[in-house]
């Protein structure tokens, strides 16, 4: 469950030998080779084998294989990614280092859901609107992505839903309760035929929460359709809405942390606590999107995507109440043809994408949880787009040459219309972005199933997003540039051991210019200045395979999006880890020189390893390890949150009985119980660095589903 070759989930990876034969009994005494994943990487949909970029994949089991009450477990699996969550339901997602500017949210790397830009115009991704229940694929393409995907020099997630296998139909229920309150209830009805598919999903999630104050609950629902209406051409509708609601428990002092992590962050003589002051994050958004591709040849196609979203948050903080309304829309056409050149195929791809946005952010007094006096009333206005066009040739003896550059633009508009305190007649502050353009060339050569080496040379841009050229004091950030990073990589990847078990490494060295990083007010207020500069480097390194094979044995898998369904006995070992030598170049601030210290809120060393047992009659059992050392919690590295070992699994026994599937499962995480905190407020004022992660705790469930 690792960024190799799996196009389903870890136990199933033999299904497609399994169909093909179904009289013979299975030859348990040869090694039978690894299916092989296609991958979307920069637009190519080519196997992992021929995309010359670091690319980490998941599958909808590897989510399964986990408790599904977050996405930190399954992602974290990935070498190079991290997915924190400071409180239940926030996350904050870093791709080889991307932490830094990040208090809160997804900033810095660019998202997609179903091929719509998920990313918001403004820069900010709400990924705390998904549920695990309702993917079916990850990918995480590492590294600047703007030749392609546009602004975001940590990379591009590429977020794919469940569908079902053509002439299936199916439905499903399931039901989780755990430690600390939580319940879970998801139900999805599904169909699929030759020409298209239509899945209907529902996922509810209450959870009390470890910490005071920590209390979450998420409505999700999405609608997923794809049909071909004719030979040449498909069309598809995706549309989805979240009702989500979590309390904000704060960042605690080290005292603090080891007096009591499930308390709240405590009132001082300057400010309140967050129980007195009702902290929470809530809000309700809906997305609505459309896709057409037309296949005018077999060489010539053209695919667009448009969509439409509306958002309505209220976040009351420590001393502010915000009330912001968002509406959004936009849209990506790409158009790829190819041809031969000399003898060899030549594929090309040319598109654009634009997104614009609308916030109407008001900011009001925090009087206990409920809006105040009026401190000032902003409407923001973003528009930003990129055009691109890459080009892949296929080159005798195994060589792939990759060429592809992207041109950029962004702009905000700021019109303050009353500023109760110091302004009432407000104002407007326009903030272009100068245009940037970002190439990337890469090459690759493949000596034949067991080793494949590629190099690439890649640029992208991060511009600020809008809360970092607003924060929620209400101040206007008006030297705030944009970063500008080039990565520099190498990699391999391939099989050995008659192949049966994969591996994948990459080397990179990316060096940022005008890098963003954050400090933390007495009043919890985020503001960002420009850090000089930094140099990334590292090393990812993630290997798959099966230890013992035994026979398949015939069962429905879990989700029956799943494609197959027989899955093989034995036990399959998974190991992913990363070394990250990060650090600050030219950085004084405040008559302070940072210069040479360690990035902020990058643990040098992660691992995460794994197995994947299935027994017969069904039984099953998935232990995982993971590890993360020391993290410097400020830019003076004066401070550091203390590295930490955690041990959690899931078993269960799965089984069909005709046309219906039970899973009955249970498990635990951090089952040594080790106290740490994951999710970090980095440069916290008064050293309240800290957000707990929850102790030992357990869960139990059963997954029901019928198929006609």
């Amino acid at each position: 469950m690792i960024s190799l070759y799996r196009p389903a989930a870890p136990l199933l990876l033999l299904s497609f030998t399994a169909q093909a034969q179904t009289t013979p009994r299975p030859d348990t005494t040869r090694a039978v080779a690894l299916p092989e994943a296609t991958v979307t990487g920069y637009g190519q949909q080519l196997p992992l084998r021929r995309t010359a970029a670091a690319v980490g994949t998941l599958a909808a089991r590897d989510f399964e294989r986990f408790p599904q009450n977050a996405l930190t477990q399954a992602v974290n699996t990935l070498p190079g990614v991290r997915l924190e969550e400071r409180a239940s339901g926030s996350y904050r997602l870093s791709v080889r280092g991307s932490t830094l500017r990040s208090p809160f949210g997804v900033r810095n790397t660019k998202v997609y859901y179903q091929g719509i830009p998920f990313t918001e115009a403004s820069g900010s991704t709400p990924l705390n609107l998904l549920d695990p229940a309702l993917l079916g694929g990850l990918e995480v393409v590492k590294g600047p992505a703007a030749s392609v995907y546009g602004s975001g020099t940590g990379g591009a997630v590429l977020l794919s839903g469940r569908r079902p296998a053509p002439g299936t139909s199916a439905a499903q229920v399931g039901f989780t309760a755990g430690s600390f309150g939580l319940r879970r209830y998801v139900a999805s009805v599904e169909t699929g035929s030759a020409t298209g598919y239509l899945r209907a999903t529902y996922a509810r999630q209450s959870l009390d929460g470890y910490r005071q104050q920590s209390a979450l609950r998420r409505d999700v629902l999405a609608l997923d359709g794809e049909w071909q209406t004719t030979k040449k051409q498909t069309v598809g509708l995706h549309a989805l809405y979240s009702d989500i609601n979590y309390q904000l428990p704060g960042g605690l002092t080290r005292a603090q942390f080891q007096a009591d992590p499930r308390q709240a962050r405590p009132g001082t003589a300057t400010a309140p606590g967050t129980v007195q002051q009702r902290t929470y994050y809530a809000s309700r958004t809906a997305l609505l999107g459309a896709t057409h591709e037309a296949r005018f040849t077999d060489r010539f196609s053209l695919r667009t995507t448009v969509y439409l979203s509306g958002s309505r948050i209220n976040t009351p903080y420590l001393i502010d109440f915000e009330r912001n309304t968002l509406l959004g829309g936009g849209g990506r056409t790409v158009a790829s043809y190819r041809t031969a050149l000399a003898g060899c195929t030549l594929r090309l791809q040319a598109g654009a994408e634009a997104q614009t946005g609308f916030e109407s952010s008001r900011n009001y007094q925090n009087r206990a949880g409920q809006p105040g006096a009026l401190r000032y009333d902003d409407e923001i206005r973003t528009l930003t787009g990129f055009a691109f066009a890459q080009a892949d040739y296929e080159l005798p003896a195994g060589l792939l040459l990759t060429a592809g550059a992207s041109y950029n633009r962004l702009r905000y508009r700021i019109s303050r219309l009353s500023d109760a305190a110091t302004n009432p007649a407000g104002y407007e502050l326009e903030r272009n972005f100068r245009p940037e353009v970002s190439p990337r060339v890469a090459l690759l050569r493949e000596f034949g199933p067991g080793l494949t080496v590629y190099g690439s040379l890649s640029t992208g841009f991060s511009p600020p997003t809008e809360e970092e050229i607003r924060p929620s004091d209400g101040s206007i950030n008006r030297a705030l540039q944009a970063e500008r990073g080039r990565s520099y990589e190498v990699g391999l990847r391939g099989m050995v051991l008659r192949e049966r078990l994969r591996y994948d490494v990459a080397l990179y060295d990316q060096r940022q210019r005008q890098t963003i990083t954050t400090r933390t007010t007495d009043l919890g207020t985020q503001l960002f200045t420009n850090a000089g500069n930094t140099r990334q480097r590292g090393v990812e390194v993630a290997l798959s395979g099966w230890l013992w094979q035994g026979e398949a044995t015939s069962f429905q898998p879990q989700a029956a999006s799943t494609e197959g369904n027989v899955s093989p006995t034995g036990l399959r070992t998974f190991v992913s880890y990363a070394y990250n030598h990060y650090r600050f170049g030219n950085y004084e601030t405040g008559g302070q020189d940072f210069s040479g210290n360690r990035l902020t809120g990058t643990a040098p060393h992660t691992l995460t390893a794994g197995l994947d047992l299935a027994a017969p009659l069904g039984f099953y059992l998935s232990p995982t390890v993971n590890h993360q050392s020391r993290i410097y919690i400020n830019d003076a590295n004066t401070e550091a949150a203390p590295g930490y070992w955690t041990f959690g699994t899931r078993g269960g026994w799965r089984r069909s009985f005709g046309s219906f599937t039970a899973d009955v499962f249970g498990g635990g995480e951090n089952l040594t119980d080790r106290r740490y905190s994951l999710g970090n407020d980095l440069n916290a004022f008064g050293g309240r660095y800290f957000q707990p992660a929850p102790a030992r705790n357990w869960y139990a469930g059963i997954q029901a589903g019928w198929k006609w």
